[in-house]
């Protein structure tokens, strides 16, 4: 089975923290989490669908970091984990524009089309719901990228946020 590497900007972000508990929120097949508990980290993975899940399992289990990922199915949307994360992370959505379309998925026909606009997010979308008097701001950048066999390019988006003592 093949595994999808981590997002690059995950990588980069984390690569020099000190290695502690990790919360992946929307974790889907497990690439980052299982980078992460690679790389020393305690992880929690949490996505709300259970064939993501089932797969990412196997996935860990192939990698040899399965007792470092506790895999979790809920939805976060209903309520966040009681317990406190040295490090929370999602890969949640990119920034879509005019040429970022998608092939349709199910249709078997071949469509493109544009991805709605709810499935875009912006810097100033994240930036915006993190209190600035609880968060600090260490990155904020905007990335343009291209992924092997995909036509378009995508448009990324990076925040972090480290907790303000």
């Amino acid at each position: 089975m093949s595994t999808s590497p981590a997002h690059p900007y995950l990588t980069q972000e984390t690569g020099a923290l000190v290695q502690g508990t990790a919360l992946d929120a929307g974790c889907g097949a497990g690439a980052e989490a299982i980078w992460l508990a690679a790389h020393g980290w305690q992880v929690t993975a949490v996505d709300i669908a259970p064939v993501a899940h089932a797969r990412a399992a196997e996935r860990t289990t192939e990698s040899g970091v399965s007792e470092r990922v506790r895999w979790v199915e809920a939805d976060l949307t209903a309520g966040a984990p009681e317990t406190r994360f040295d490090l929370v992370t999602t890969i949640v959505g990119h920034l879509h524009t005019s040429d970022a379309t998608e092939q349709g998925h199910g249709h078997g026909h071949g469509h493109w089309h544009r991805p709605p606009d709810e499935a875009s997010i912006t810097l100033a979308d994240i930036t915006a719901g993190l209190d600035s008097a609880t968060w600090e701001i260490t990155t904020a950048e905007g990335h343009r990228r291209t992924v092997p066999g995909r036509e378009v390019p995508l448009h990324d988006v990076v925040v972090r946020a480290v907790t303000r003592l």
